[in-house]
C-alpha cells in the first residue's frame, strides 16, 4: 500500500513538472512571438516615411536619380520581405535599406536648399527616431530569442520541446557594415598624375687655375 502511494505521488510530480514545463516553454515562445510583432509596427512604418523623403529630395536631387531609386528600390524589396516573417531575410533586407538611407542622408549634405526644407527634415528626424525604436526592439527580441532557444535547448524540457515539436527561433541581426558611415565624395575631378619633380642641373666640376707658366 505505501509502495502504490509513493507511485502515486511520483505521477502526479511528474505530470505537475510536465505541464510546469511546457507552459513556460509556450510563455517564452509567446514572448518572443509578440517581441517580433514590435518590430514589424516599427518596420512598417519606416516604410511609410521613405517615399515622402524621396518625393522631397526629387524636387532638388535632380542629378542624383540613382542614388533616389536605390533607396525606393531597396524600400520596395523591405517591403515584400516583411510579409515573410523570416528574421533573416527581413534583416537582410532591412540592412541594404539602411545603407541606401545613409547615402542619401550623406549626399543631400550638397544641398543646403534641400536640408532648409522642413518637410525633409521632419521626416528625416521621424527616420531616425523610428531607427532608435527599430534597434530597442532588436535587442528586447533578441533576447527573448535567446532565452527561448536555451529552454528547448536544456534537459530535461529539451524532452518535451522535441516531443511537441519547438523549433530554435531565428536572431535579427544588423549587418556589421551598418554600423559604418559610407563613404561620398563630391570631388568629380579626375587625379591626374603626380608633377615630375624639377631635375637636378648636372654637376659641375670646380673650374682649375691657368697653370703658371716656368720661371714666372
Amino acid at each position: 500500500m505505501g509502495g502504490l502511494i509513493v507511485l502515486i505521488v511520483i505521477v502526479v510530480l511528474l505530470v505537475i513538472w510536465f505541464v510546469a514545463s511546457y507552459n513556460r516553454l509556450i510563455t517564452s515562445r509567446n514572448r518572443a512571438q509578440e517581441s517580433w510583432s514590435q518590430i514589424d509596427v516599427e518596420l512598417k512604418r519606416r516604410h511609410d516615411l521613405i517615399p515622402n523623403l524621396v518625393e522631397t529630395a526629387k524636387g532638388y536631387m535632380a542629378h542624383e536619380r540613382g542614388t533616389l531609386e536605390a533607396v525606393t528600390q531597396a524600400r520596395n524589396n523591405a517591403v515584400s520581405q516583411s510579409s515573410t516573417g523570416d528574421p533573416a531575410k527581413v534583416a537582410a533586407a532591412e540592412n541594404m535599406l539602411t545603407q541606401s538611407l545613409r547615402s542619401l542622408f550623406a549626399v543631400a549634405e550638397a544641398y543646403p536648399d534641400l536640408k532648409a526644407i522642413a518637410a525633409f527634415t521632419q521626416v528625416q528626424e521621424q527616420l531616425t527616431a523610428t531607427e532608435d525604436k527599430i534597434e530597442f526592439a532588436r535587442r528586447y527580441y533578441n533576447g527573448a530569442v535567446r532565452d527561448f532557444n536555451t529552454s528547448i535547448q536544456r534537459l530535461p524540457t529539451s524532452v518535451i520541446a522535441g516531443m511537441f515539436n519547438f523549433q530554435a527561433m531565428q536572431y535579427f541581426e544588423a549587418g556589421t557594415e551598418d554600423r559604418e558611415a559610407p563613404k561620398v565624395s563630391f570631388d568629380q575631378t579626375p587625379a591626374g598624375p603626380a608633377p615630375a619633380a624639377p631635375a637636378e642641373p648636372p654637376a659641375t666640376e670646380p673650374s682649375q687655375p691657368p697653370p703658371s707658366e716656368p720661371g714666372s
